[in-house]
């Protein structure tokens, strides 16, 4: 199995190593993973070693699969488990990094609410890349200029608030997929060193779209969101749909006419093979929405488990000092 992403070092099985020529270096990956081993080179010296072609290196260039890495929140799905999602809503790229480095299937950048803008998304997408988790961001807006801006980026997926039609639900999946699925503009100048060079190609199939649904004209109109072609998941907004019903505005909402909402949301997706995300603010929440069905959980922000986690710590000095 060879991978060719474009990128200076490659990784290939051991095993499957023959004699390299002139021109090729091997050495070991920083995983240090057993029996795994960099190549590094030309290109086309690396293609000549390792296929061994009679014919030169242009024929084996040709042999060498280019692979998009792979959306790990796609991943999980097909392995028919939920995926867990997280929020990073200060505009730092250390603390992106930090948030990044658990065990998240997703890590969202959140450009709606909060000091997120553009330039500071891009290097917390940057602190972000070393790691497993899928990269996404909440967008402002459904505007195709940022929402496009933020894929070029290297953004493996885009929430969307307030989809309330159709007609906006088509605008924005059109925003997020090249022609003829879409109207996406192509220059992925980031996404592609950060994707690999068949980015282009596989882009359509490995891109998220969540449109959010928050309001009561959105529940209304479900159905229409929901057969728009291209649209991968809805994406519920729990505080905004228990506003647009008289509600307060809060998090982890059990009020029964929010609930009964949320459930329609989920079966709306179920019933037209979507799939459904929604944030939560507690685990006990997040395991509730995951019992119920639904494929995504949002489990909080970054600053908010920073106040949760300093917060105990506090309470737990203050206890131990009497």
């Amino acid at each position: 199995m060879f991978r060719h992403r474009a990128r200076p070092g490659f990784l290939v099985l051991a095993a499957q190593l023959p004699e390299l020529g002139s021109g090729v270096h091997v050495g070991r990956p920083a995983c240090q993973t057993p029996g795994l081993w960099t190549i590094s080179g030309r290109s086309e010296n690396i293609a000549a070693a390792l296929f061994q072609r009679p014919d030169g290196p242009a024929a084996a260039m040709q042999d060498m699969e280019e692979i998009m890495r792979p959306n790990r929140i796609r991943s999980v799905w097909d392995e028919d488990q939920a995926a867990v999602n997280v929020f990073l809503g200060i505009p730092d790229s250390f603390a992106a990094e930090i948030v990044a480095s658990l065990p998240w299937d997703g890590v969202t950048v959140d450009m709606q609410h909060g000091v997120v803008g553009y330039d500071a998304a891009l290097r917390m997408m940057q602190g972000i890349s070393r790691y497993e988790p899928a990269p996404m961001v909440r967008v402002p807006w459904n505007d195709p200029a940022i929402i496009m801006k933020s894929l070029d980026a290297g953004a493996y997926g885009v929430i969307c608030p307030m989809i309330n039609t159709r007609e906006e639900a088509e605008r924005f999946v059109g925003a997020c997929r090249y022609a003829p699925a879409g109207y996406r503009s192509t220059g992925p100048v980031r996404a592609a060193f950060y994707a690999g060079a068949d980015y282009h190609r596989h882009a359509d199939r490995t891109i998220l779209a969540f449109a959010m649904i928050e309001t009561q004209q959105a529940v209304d109109n479900l159905d229409g969101i929901c057969a728009v072609q291209g649209l991968d998941a809805l994406y519920v907004g729990p505080s905004d749909l228990s506003v647009s019903i008289g509600g307060p505005p809060g998090g982890d909402q059990r009020d029964p006419a929010v609930m009964e909402r949320i459930d329609a949301i989920l079966s709306a997706a179920k019933r037209h093979g979507i799939r459904a995300g929604i944030h939560a603010l507690s685990a006990a929440y997040a395991g509730e929405m995951i019992e119920k069905g639904f494929d995504l959980v949002t489990l909080s922000s970054d600053y908010r488990h920073m106040m949760a986690a300093a917060s105990r710590m506090l309470d737990d000095l203050r206890e131990l000092n009497g």
